[in-house]
């Protein structure tokens, strides 16, 4: 198996950030013939991974369906940092911190209108690591 990790800022708000071109660019690396498995993972406690579309609205949707499940409010028992800090701990647990992707002929094998993407609730982090992991078949 071979990783690499990307960093990416978040910034200070909600937010769906796309990574299918990383994604894309890490398994053509192994050429035109590649196939396996990509795993995409996020080492943090306050971050998810969702195949989705974006730009189309889906991605904003997403994010209005975890503020109504999730509302940024006082409710949450894991109450450091921001108001609402604790649903961004319970949040992996609906959009998980993991998604695999087949990968076939040096390309992700993902429907016609799906990304990769990290989703971030947490407005007190906005640094996070992503690591790509491709897995030969």
């Amino acid at each position: 198996m071979d990783s690499r990790m990307l960093q990416v800022r978040t910034g200070g708000r909600d937010v769906v950030h796309d990574l299918t071109r990383e994604c894309q660019d890490f398994v053509a690396s192994y050429g035109e013939e590649a196939s396996g498995l990509l795993h995409v993972f996020v080492p943090h406690a306050t971050a998810g991974l969702a195949i989705i579309e974006t730009g189309a609205g889906s991605d904003d949707d997403l994010l209005a369906a975890l503020e109504e499940l999730l509302p940024a409010d006082d409710r949450w028992r894991h109450q450091h940092g921001s108001r609402g800090h604790g649903r961004s701990h319970v949040m992996p647990a609906i959009v998980p911190p993991y998604a695999t992707v087949p990968v076939d002929g040096g390309r992700l094998a993902l429907g016609t209108w799906q990304s990769v993407c990290l989703v971030d609730l947490n407005v007190d982090n906005a640094e996070r690591e992503v690591r790509l992991s491709f897995l030969r078949g």
